[in-house]
């Protein structure tokens, strides 16, 4: 990145006092705008507790339609298929009507709801896990003498999202959860904080060592070789 963009011309003035103070009317109704539109997500927020509560099916289908989309994607991210996906959130919704008497309102319905996705994630991929190392050993078992085929090479150039997602995938479980769920998905630390059970520090130092990581991973060859050879 250059400094253009910082660069003054030299016929631009220091706007006058009087015209700071007219700029300030638009960040104030800005500031009430934000306000208004987060005290519309709590309100938002306490009519789906209620109607899941109350067993109204109309909230699970709001429920969803808000943020069912959002689910789906962050599912896939964590497990990688999209059946896989499909079928946790449907697990999610399951548990939430379930367990849905338990809320105690110390987070968002919301934000509770997508703990359970994540736990959901989880479980689903630790089974996953363990059915993958049954099927090695009796593979292992069962494997005759012959050579196996040499893997294909990987692609050369591949595209900068597929490098991406590679990458995030070579994270920790922990730093690509983290990851997803704010770069991607758009929560705070705060909220991910409840989602994954650890604290805002944590949260926010997991986000910088994954970035951190991602970095040193599509970095070129040669900006590693010249930052090694300081």
């Amino acid at each position: 990145m250059g400094i253009m963009g910082l660069a003054l011309p030299w016929e631009t003035k220091i706007p006058s006092v009087a015209q700071q103070e007219r700029r300030v009317e638009p960040f104030r109704e800005q500031i009430a705008a934000s306000e208004r539109g987060a005290e519309a997500n709590r309100t938002e927020d306490a009519a789906l507790a209620d109607g899941c509560r109350s067993g109204d099916l109309h909230a699970y289908e709001r429920l969803y339609s808000l943020h069912g989309a959002r689910m789906k994607n962050l599912a896939r991210n964590i497990l990688g298929s999209s059946t896989d996906a499909e079928d946790a959130v449907q697990e999610t919704f399951l548990k939430v009507q379930r367990s849905v008497a338990s809320f105690r309102g110390q987070s968002s319905f919301v934000t509770w709801t997508f703990r359970i996705l994540v736990n959901t994630c989880y479980d689903a991929r630790r089974s996953r896990l363990r059915k993958r190392e049954v099927s090695a050993e009796e593979e292992q078992q069962h494997e005759d003498a012959a050579p196996r085929p040499e893997p294909r090479a990987a692609v050369t150039h591949p595209s900068l999202r597929l490098a991406l997602e590679r990458a995030v995938a070579k994270l920790t479980r922990h730093q690509r959860d983290v990851f997803l769920l704010y770069e991607v998905e758009g929560f705070r630390h705060a909220e991910i904080s409840e989602m994954l059970e650890i604290t805002e520090t944590a949260s926010k130092n997991t986000l910088f060592q994954a970035k951190k990581t991602l970095r040193q991973m599509l970095e070129p060859p040669r900006a590693r070789d010249a930052a090694g050879a300081r």
